[in-house]
């Protein structure tokens, strides 16, 4: 059952990465959502989802927080 949070979570980012505001907003979601080890899971798919999408990265600060 966690395993399908997590890629929900990732599939609902994907859908809202054409807005900087509203990734962040999901993000912070998944943040209070997620279990540690999804968390780290997490952290790992951002870094290479927002390689080529520099109007993201700003958002990894929410997560390293």
């Amino acid at each position: 059952m966690p395993r399908m949070i997590y890629d929900y979570t990732k599939s609902v980012l994907e859908r809202v990465s054409f807005d900087p505001i509203l990734f962040a907003k999901e993000l912070k979601k998944a943040i209070r959502n997620l279990l540690p080890y999804e968390l780290e899971q997490l952290k790992k798919w951002l870094q290479y989802y927002t390689k080529e999408k520099p109007e993201l990265r700003e958002c990894l600060k929410v997560v390293s927080n």
